[in-house]
């Protein structure tokens, strides 16, 4: 049985007096928990992540160290108590909570003047935070450059392999496109190189840096999921995020009802959905209240694991479609999707991060043996992409392919993400020293994968041209 935070003899405990409805929000009664108790219990339901979003930007100092120091400082401030009230919540609620994260404000933004090497003091000041309040990552190394960078920027993307590779804790990430702004070409063959390099530096672990590390397009600033986690500037001081899974819930729905027309079945899964957010929320609003923070959104994902019936692979086959990957995976993926989102936003008013069905192959057991079977390829899973909710996530690819490639597989993700106005996003690792038919396990969450095919043509004078790819037209809503 997998553990989280918490996991104890399930029982409906009395809701808090103002936890059974507010202006706010709707009321949580009895039997909301009495059923979230059974879909813990049978179906690999969790809270995946409660994820404190805080704002560093009044921690900036004369020096790298400085600033290190205060940023450590308010951490250990803000979050000191973040794990026991994860504990305490999961216990009491027999809710697990699989990790407690932080997501801070962009750390290109508040240490914007410091050299390569301030950058990397930073970051490990922020993993020895992270440690010191016992969090499992703490995401907002991070540089938003899809219009072009500042010094700043430079100076943290530059730093990414060195930190990523003699860190822990801390996660990486990389904007370099939108729908307002196009895409920032030199930042996406940039990219390239420093997934290689992050690769290896940690290529005695498999290249489990790239792990830590995700380009984005169209990136939003509430996300609660690691590794692309910050805290936006839009943002308040605080939040709380809270990021739910549930595959393993759906999963049973699905089998459940049967052999039913997709209508039913869609409906039959925006149910499900509703009732995994509302417990969502209902820990999100405990969580501030016990911690003293606001509430800021529910991400309403399914984030598979590694154990088995917790796979969103699994959801599709359980739809109709033989192995994921085969035809009609696209339709079945944008149905789930859609299903998940309707439910949700039914569920709360406060829906946010990414929402949606993740399909990261390493951290799947079906997606994992849908690609060892051949089923699942590179280029079907940039298809999925264009309906799920991220992108080509937790991939292993052979570790001799080029920075170029790697960048022309970012900027064609980035296209999509551009074009049809959604998230998208790479989290791909070149496997040092492995090539296709080998493996690669990362233990925990992060699972194993197979190492996947990529095409032998090239598009290396295309990344070599650099510049920017204009906005599309559909950026011109004003």
């Amino acid at each position: 049985m997998r553990t989280g935070i918490g996991r104890r003899e399930r029982r409906a405990p009395d809701l808090p007096e103002n936890l059974l409805g507010t202006s706010n929000f709707m009321p949580i009664d009895q039997r909301e928990i009495i059923e979230t108790i059974r879909m813990t219990t049978a179906e690999h339901l969790d809270i995946r992540t409660v994820t404190i979003g805080l704002s560093l930007r009044d921690c900036r100092g004369a020096t790298p160290a400085e600033t290190g120091e205060r940023m450590a400082a308010k951490i250990a401030r803000v979050a000191a108590n973040l794990v026991d009230a994860a504990r305490e919540i999961s216990g009491n609620y027999g809710t697990p909570i699989a990790n407690t994260r932080l997501a801070v404000t962009p750390i290109a933004i508040v240490a914007d003047g410091f050299d390569q090497n301030g950058m990397v003091t930073i970051g490990r000041a922020l993993d020895q935070a992270a440690v010191s309040v016992g969090v499992d990552f703490l995401g907002g190394f991070s540089a938003l450059v899809q219009k072009g960078s500042t010094r700043g920027d430079e100076a943290l993307m530059a730093a990414i392999p060195e930190l990523l590779s003699t860190t822990e804790r801390v996660c990486a990430s990389v904007n370099v496109a939108s729908t307002k702004a196009g895409i920032n070409m030199d930042a996406v063959a940039q990219m390239g190189q420093i997934i290689k390099a992050t690769a290896r530096l940690t290529g005695d672990r498999g290249g489990i840096g790239c792990a830590k590390l995700v380009t984005f397009c169209n990136v939003p600033e509430d996300n609660p999921f690691m590794a692309g986690a910050f805290h936006g500037v839009s943002e308040p001081e605080c939040a709380i995020n809270v990021g739910i899974s549930g595959p393993g819930v759906i999963l049973e729905a699905v089998r459940t009802v049967g052999a039913c027309d997709l209508g039913t079945l869609s409906e039959t899964i925006k149910r499900t959905a509703f009732k995994v957010t509302r417990m969502g929320e209902m820990v999100g609003r405990l969580m501030s209240q016990r911690l003293g923070i606001p509430f800021g959104i529910v991400d309403i994902s399914l984030a598979p694991t590694p154990v088995e019936g917790d796979s969103v692979a699994q959801v599709i086959e359980a739809m109709g479609v033989s192995r994921f990957g085969a035809p009609g995976t696209t339709a079945a993926l944008a149905m789930l999707n859609d299903a998940i989102k309707k439910g949700g936003l039914m569920a709360s008013s406060y829906v946010g991060g990414m929402s949606g069905a993740f399909i990261p192959v390493a951290e799947d057991a079906g997606m994992f043996a849908a690609a060892e079977a051949g089923a699942l390829t590179l280029e079907k899973l940039e298809a999925l992409t264009s309906v799920c909710s991220v992108g080509l996530d937790m991939i292993a690819i052979p570790g001799d392919t080029s920075a170029e490639t790697i960048a022309a597989i970012i900027a064609d993700e980035m296209a999509i993400g551009a074009t049809n106005n959604k998230t998208t996003a790479v989290r791909i690792i070149p496997v040092p020293g492995k090539g296709v038919g080998d493996r690669v396990d990362f233990g925990g969450l992060l699972g194993s994968a197979p190492i996947m095919p990529v095409s032998r043509f090239t598009a290396d004078a295309f990344i070599a041209r650099g510049g920017r790819i204009p906005a599309p037209t559909g950026a011109l809503t004003n």
